[in-house]
């Protein structure tokens, strides 16, 4: 090891020794915690990681199961019933910041922080109606907004929800934005060739239906060419649209799901091409201390690159595996996470494979301290980093 990259090393490890001896009970809690008056951890363990009874908070609208748990000092009695007017728009921030050691890169060290800056506000705006949106300042380019979506709750009495706005088509199987590790989940981010489609953000719908027999069924609408910004008063480049479907159901401590995806991208006047995904998922609940995460996804592109390509279909393969274990329960303090991503692909800029390790340990219940290391086993690098994210 040369002399920078051992005085890189002794940097992060002082600064992870200093942020961990100042771990301090919370004093401020994000938004939702302020507003019904507990912990965080009765969502989180630890945060953005949700726990089931965060989740079901969140798929009801971001709204307790009983009624009459709602705080009747959250909102205004103006004498009409059909008017819920909150007293305080309920607003939290996120704040997310490194310090990096990279192999082979312009700086050996780097201080990644601010790395991104969330303002996010969300809640009831009806009783079956519910808003979420946040703003972000990431990596130093300007503001943008990301999850923006209106959400609609039993539909027609039914156990069905619809989502309008912008989001993730991969929230339906792992929500990238709640994940502990900083290194993310190369399957969702892969786009092929020329086209904008890949299954993070887009715009459209979902409806969720909560079936018989325990199924969960997803279905969603989208553009399918992400959320730039819109180009001659549209932000769809064409008239196709695309769709998703998953299904899902819980057989004990294990979770399955399938996913398809059908779409199509054409140039204006010229080739056009279709994009398929299909694949399953897993999550495996083994005990208090330890998850298994699983995805699988085929893609397959007939013209990604829309120069009227004829024969068969370009071909990308991969997923991911992630273990986390709660050495003290999934409330305590200290998480450990391994990641492996693995992508194959006819396209060659497409392939991807990295593992990392990162430890999250909570200095409080919303600031998190997190040290990750990643190894690239495709371009063999290396990426140390140390990090503190806070949610208020």
């Amino acid at each position: 090891m040369t002399r920078h990259r051992t005085v890189a090393l002794i940097v992060l490890v002082a600064i992870a020794l200093l942020s961990l001896a100042s771990a301090r009970d919370a004093e401020a809690i994000p938004a939702f915690a302020r507003k019904y008056r507990m912990s965080c951890s009765t969502c989180h363990a630890p945060f953005p990681r949700l726990k089931p009874y965060g989740n079901d908070f969140s798929n009801r609208g971001f709204r307790m199961e009983d009624p009459s748990q709602e705080p009747t000092r959250a909102t205004y009695d103006t004498g009409d019933p059909w008017l819920q007017l909150a007293r305080e728009l309920p607003l939290a921030i996120r704040l997310d910041g490194y310090a990096s050691w990279k192999e082979d890169a312009a700086a050996d060290v780097d201080f990644e922080t601010p790395w991104s800056f969330k303002l996010l506000s969300g809640g009831p705006i009806s009783k079956s109606i519910s808003y979420y949106v946040y703003a972000i300042i990431e990596k130093g380019e300007s503001i943008k907004l990301e999850d923006t979506f209106v959400q609609f709750n039993d539909l027609f009495g039914a156990p069905v929800r619809l989502t309008f706005g912008q989001f993730q088509v991969s929230d339906s199987l792992f929500k990238r934005e709640l994940r502990l590790e900083r290194n993310d989940y190369a399957i969702f981010k892969t786009r092929i060739g020329i086209l904008p489609t890949d299954l993070t953000y887009d715009r459209g719908f979902v409806l969720n239906w909560d079936a018989p027999a325990d199924i969960s069924v997803v279905f969603q609408l989208v553009n399918g060419n992400g959320i730039e910004e819109a180009d001659d008063g549209n932000f769809d480049d064409n008239s196709l649209k695309n769709f998703s479907a998953r299904l899902a159901r819980q057989f004990g401590p294990v979770q399955v799901g399938l996913f398809g995806y059908w779409g199509k991208e054409e140039l204006d006047g010229g080739p056009s091409t279709s994009i398929t995904y299909f694949g399953p998922d897993f999550v495996v609940d083994l005990g208090e201390k330890w998850q298994l995460n699983l995805e699988y996804l085929e893609r397959r592109d007939e013209d990604p690159f829309l120069v009227g390509r004829t024969g068969p279909d370009l071909k990308t393969t991969g997923g991911f595996a992630e273990l986390h274990f709660f050495p003290s329960g999934q409330d305590g303090r200290w998480v450990l996470s391994a990641l492996y991503n693995k992508v194959d692909s006819d396209v060659e800029d497409a392939i991807v494979e990295n593992a990392s390790l990162t430890a999250s340990y909570l200095l409080a219940r919303n600031v998190r301290l997190v040290i990750e290391g990643v190894h690239d086993l495709e371009h063999d690098g290396d990426r140390l980093s140390v990090g503190l994210i806070t949610a208020f």
